[in-house]
């Protein structure tokens, strides 16, 4: 079958510890089925009304327009929480706070879980505590005053994860697949000395199709503060495959773990913004501004398990390194991140990984980020990041 389908961005299983030989070969699949959830969260609750395909979360992808900040008005939070509260749909009663398990965030160690309880504040809204430590095995610092923004988005991925699972009814083996992420973010208020404060966020449930007494797929929008001040906001449509509706999908594809997977040779880590050559996932190539997707599947934080696909978070990954090294920014802080997945990306096909560089606005610079395999698109995104202002010689 032709692998149409999208590409699971930051939401399949991808973390660990427990590191494999580069490259090497493996016999098993990864998400596995994840143990059934804690008994506290709320059993699944009838469906919600399918919208026509016309509104479904893949046509209103994010577009990978101009930056927004944080904190202008009419936020895409904020857009859907009118909507919500707009239903004539009678709120449950709002029950006591329930703890995130690494089962159902799909993690395979408790630090890196990063959302710790949850409540529900109505049928389709909620109310979070996450922690953003300090340090963190890949999501480290990017200097010495920030955190890194890629936490936002891996956060909003677990979140949409949890709630699927506890609060809308999908199986503990389901598959799941974003079709697109945007995460706008305050640099200035993801600070390093404020990484022991925990963040809170409210989540709005929107565009909810049900699969029977299950989900089928819907969108998450989230507001993340830290002490009361606005951080991040964001949003993902997130998709559900049964085990079975996977393997006929990945029909040929699902023993692309028994072939070694060459792991080429890394740009400088300085150049991708990274502090360790491990964690590069591009290849130099043929020109400035063009790069391979290096795919190093001994990396315990990028394939914990083995995977028979390039995992999202390794191509959203790529995105931020090619958007660092081609606008020469170090750090580069995004405000604004997107991505759009239109297929999945193979283990044993070079990706071509391609930018553009554009000053859209004064004191900003936009860097498009494309990938390409076997000559079609498998993911777009966009970060636009601020330029640090120039500093005149006094000479």
């Amino acid at each position: 079958m032709p692998q149409t389908g999208p590409l699971s961005a930051l939401t399949d299983d991808q973390t660990g510890r427990g590191g494999r030989p580069a490259n090497g070969t493996a016999t098993t699949v990864e998400n596995p089925p994840q143990t059934t959830a804690p008994s506290e969260t709320a059993p699944p609750r009838p469906g919600t009304g399918e919208p026509t395909p016309s509104t479904t979360a893949a046509t209103k992808a994010a577009s990978p327009a101009k930056a927004v900040s944080p904190t202008e008005a009419v936020s895409p939070t904020e857009a859907a929480w009118s909507a919500e509260a707009a239903s004539p749909a009678k709120a449950p009663k709002r029950h006591s706070h329930t703890t995130v398990t690494k089962e159902l965030a799909h993690r395979t160690t408790e630090t890196d879980v990063f959302p710790a309880r949850w409540v529900r504040i109505s049928g389709t809204r909620f109310r979070f505590t996450a922690h953003w430590p300090a340090a963190h095995p890949f999501f480290g610092p990017v200097d010495n005053r920030h955190q890194d923004p890629m936490v936002v988005g891996e956060t909003l991925r677990q979140a949409s994860m949890v709630l699927a699972h506890a609060e809308f009814g999908a199986p503990a083996d389901t598959h799941f697949v974003m079709w697109d992420l945007t995460v706008q973010i305050d640099p200035s208020a993801l600070l390093l000395a404020d990484a022991a404060e925990p963040v809170e966020f409210d989540v709005v449930c929107s565009e909810v199709r049900r699969r029977g007494r299950g989900l089928h797929s819907m969108r998450t929008t989230m507001e993340f503060r830290r002490a009361g001040r606005l951080v991040a906001r964001g949003t993902g449509s997130t998709g559900c495959t049964s085990p079975r509706a996977y393997r006929r999908l990945r029909a040929g594809r699902l023993n692309a773990t028994d072939t070694p997977v060459p792991l080429l040779p890394g740009i400088s880590p300085r150049t991708a913004g990274r502090a360790r050559t491990d964690d590069v996932v591009l290849a130099p190539a043929d020109r400035p501004g063009v790069w391979h997707l290096r795919v190093d599947t001994g990396h315990p934080v990028l394939f914990p398990r083995p995977n028979d696909h390039v995992p999202g978070m390794v191509l959203f990954e790529a995105a931020r390194q090619a958007a660092t090294a081609a606008s020469g920014l170090h750090p580069f802080l995004p405000s604004t991140m997107t991505a759009e997945f239109t297929r999945y990306a193979e283990l044993h096909s070079p990706c071509r990984i391609q930018t553009e560089v554009l000053d859209e606005r004064p004191g900003e610079v936009t860097v498009r980020v494309s990938g390409r395999q076997d000559g079609e698109p498998v993911f777009t995104a966009a970060l636009t990041a601020a330029r640090p202002a120039r500093v005149r010689s006094l000479s």
